[in-house]
């Protein structure tokens, strides 16, 4: 989650995890522990993403599958995957990854939900694909919807990639970012008016800007009459 503290923007990080205790392989004896570490982060993907796009390419490490670790829980040990991928994409001279399913489709990038969108249509993979269903995903469907943008959940390949208008990444780090090229294939015409459609909407949204979402924002300090009176307000 992203926040405004100390006069900047900063990034917000909660931690829950199993703490002291016994040890082994089954910690559920343990205590369950929280932190909450806040910091500074510029955009992950660059201010590429605020303008012409990033450079990504499919990576050759799968998304983890159900049958291994629970691909839509955000835990630790998932990031591992992540983390390989994006090694292998920034090794390559590429700014991001995009990963595959165990069945070939496409899953989402190492930390970020993707979006393509296609003759007008924006479609996100469904969470039967693997993927994390992350809140600025489900932020980007609410916006995509308001705008009266046709919208799907639907899978789509590898090769649909290539074929796509535009494509982009969406998550609280990364923000809403084009991508322009995968695997030096230029997407569509270079050119991305309904990806910086919802950027502009989801920025507005996430500084206060835009009435119909202040329910996503928690002023700190604020009161309780404070907090009822924006849950009150109709999105």
């Amino acid at each position: 989650m992203n926040a405004i503290c100390r006069k900047n923007r900063c990034y917000i990080r909660p931690l829950v995890y199993l703490g002291y205790g016994e040890m082994g392989l089954d910690p559920t004896r343990s205590p369950i522990d929280v932190a909450i570490a806040e910091w500074y982060w510029p955009p992950l993907l660059g201010s590429a993403g605020d303008g012409g796009g990033i450079r990504t390419t499919v990576s050759s490490w799968t998304r983890i599958d159900s049958r291994a670790l629970p691909p839509q829980a955000k835990c630790a040990a998932n990031y591992a995957n992540s983390g390989l991928a994006k090694m292998e994409a920034t090794a390559a001279g590429y700014d991001e990854a995009i990963l595959l399913n165990s069945i070939g489709m496409v899953a989402e990038g190492p930390g970020e939900n993707i979006f393509r969108v296609k003759k007008g249509v924006v479609s996100t993979p469904p969470a039967s694909s693997g993927i994390l269903r992350g809140i600025t995903r489900d932020s980007v469907i609410r916006i995509v919807k308001d705008e009266g943008l046709p919208f799907e959940r639907s899978d789509f390949s590898r090769e649909e990639l290539f074929t796509a208008d535009e494509l982009f990444f969406a998550g609280t780090a990364a923000g809403i970012t084009p991508i322009r090229e995968v695997d030096g294939r230029p997407i569509g015409t270079g050119t991305f008016p309904i990806t910086h459609r919802v950027q502009q909407v989801y920025q507005d949204a996430i500084h206060g800007r835009a009435a119909p979402y202040r329910r996503w924002l928690t002023p700190v300090g604020s009161t309780r009459a404070d907090e009822a009176r924006r849950a009150a307000t109709p999105l």
